[in-house]
């Protein structure tokens, strides 16, 4: 294809189909990037083709190891904690002497770490999934499967909530030891129970109270086994303390309910997969968070300055805002909505917020979910322009509207790609702006 014609392909998604689909391919390995309600999807449905994810691709081509078999896939999705329960759970992996990797969703791509061989070749793969990977993805059969949590997100992407959950729900097909849920996020545990999974795999709950058999949970300050120890029935494997997650905290801070239950996740994927509790305790120690997570940058005149850009939906913005004190937060939202919709949010957490600072494209849903359940707070709005300062001008607006004591939150609930590059991106704007006002405070 010459190539303006390739530029107008990729520039009009019609385009983009019936110039793949003349080339009559056998199948098409298809990029997150184009959404399940365009046409490249459509018409390759209706043209019986089949399309891969990037991971049924990997899982096809996945090498043999040394010794015969393959590698075992322990898989993961869930709206907010994907990253960070992956992370734990290859740190606990290799805690246990498993050459692991977390692939998929995150780090290297999951097809040049699934086709490796002789020595670096891995053990064990921790593989986090989109739900974007899941809608193509057919025969992929995990060890053990975890879906950590549901709410709507993607909805421009998928079509529909329906069809959102029903795509994360694959990550339970197929599955051969254990299907992973969240006790208190009750569609989870409906997704394991329509899944179709192999002989003998069962359900294995994670909860942040006492476990009952089966799950895994928290008494007093321990996180304990109730589903994989042999003697289930009266006794719960030490798994690890509170404390071993410490440094997870917020400064000053507890460690937040949702670190917990990843943690727990992440445990009860390893243990599906035989590691002994010592190194589910001493990959937990070790597991450093990634940036942009609840992430203390600066205090500057009393006012602490936290980055969880991270927080890409109205889910994980409720989990941030939930950690703060009441009438204590200046918050920092906005971007791309990608079809949500922010009334339950603010229903939830209007009684953290001190004022909002609004940014984005996207500022009407948020705009509006504000004026119907808290028109009391303070609403500004940095509209956008074409010198790049959104981010210095929210963090100046939000400093003018802060008191002694309260927190600036940065907690879009929204996607970053109408402003920035990534949520990685939008965090590093926020904190060079933030460390720029602290520079003019003399701090």
């Amino acid at each position: 294809m010459p190539a303006g014609a390739a530029l107008r392909a990729v520039a009009d998604p019609a385009a983009l189909a019936e110039q793949v689909l003349a080339d009559r391919p056998d199948v098409l390995v298809v990029s997150p990037g184009l959404p399940a309600v365009g046409p490249l999807h459509r018409r390759a449905a209706a043209a019986g083709l089949p399309v891969w994810s990037e991971v049924e691709l990997a899982w096809r081509l996945q090498a043999p190891r040394p010794g015969g078999g393959r590698a075992p896939w322990l898989t993961l999705t869930g709206t907010n904690g994907k990253t960070t329960t992956v992370g734990m759970l290859a740190a606990i992996l290799t805690a246990a002497g498993e050459r692991a990797e977390a692939v998929g969703n995150v780090g290297t791509p999951i097809v040049t770490v699934a086709t490796r061989r002789g020595p670096d070749a891995p053990d064990v793969l921790a593989v986090e999934l989109s739900s974007f990977q899941l809608h193509a993805t057919e025969t992929v059969s995990p060890q053990a499967a975890a879906c950590l949590n549901v709410a709507p997100d993607h909805l421009d992407w998928h079509g529909s909530y329906e069809a959102y959950w029903r795509a994360k729900a694959k990550v339970y097909e197929r599955a051969a030891v254990a299907c992973v849920y969240n006790a208190a996020d009750p569609l989870t545990r409906t997704m394991v129970e329509e899944a179709e999974v192999r002989p003998g795999a069962r359900a294995v709950g994670f909860t942040l109270g006492v476990p009952a058999v089966g799950e895994v949970g928290v008494v007093e300050d321990y996180l304990v086994d109730r589903a994989f120890t042999p003697d289930r029935y009266t006794h719960a494997a030490e798994l690890g303390t509170l404390a071993d997650l410490a440094h997870l905290a917020p400064a000053g801070g507890q460690v937040p309910g949702h670190v917990v239950a990843d943690a727990l996740a992440a445990a009860a994927l390893a243990r599906a997969h035989g590691v002994p509790p010592a190194a589910v305790r001493d990959g937990l120690r070790a597991y450093r968070g990634g940036h942009h997570r609840i992430e203390r940058v600066a205090v500057v005149d009393q006012v602490a300055y936290v980055d969880d850009s991270k927080a890409t939906n109205a889910h994980a913005a409720a989990a941030a805002l939930a950690g703060q004190r009441p009438g204590s937060v200046v918050w920092v939202a906005g971007g791309l909505a990608k079809g949500a919709t922010f009334d339950d949010l603010v229903i939830a957490r209007a009684d953290r917020l001190r004022a909002v600072v609004l940014i984005g494209t996207d500022r009407e849903p948020l705009r509006g979910a504000l004026a119907r359940h808290a028109p009391q707070v303070p609403v500004i709005e940095v509209v956008p322009g074409e010198d790049g300062d959104v981010m210095p001008r929210a963090v100046a607006e939000a400093a003018r509207l802060a008191r002694a004591g309260d927190t600036v939150l940065l907690a879009p609930a929204c996607a970053s790609m109408d402003q920035f590059t990534s949520y990685a991106e939008r965090g590093a704007e926020f904190a060079r702006a933030v460390r720029a006002l602290a520079g003019r405070s003399g701090q």
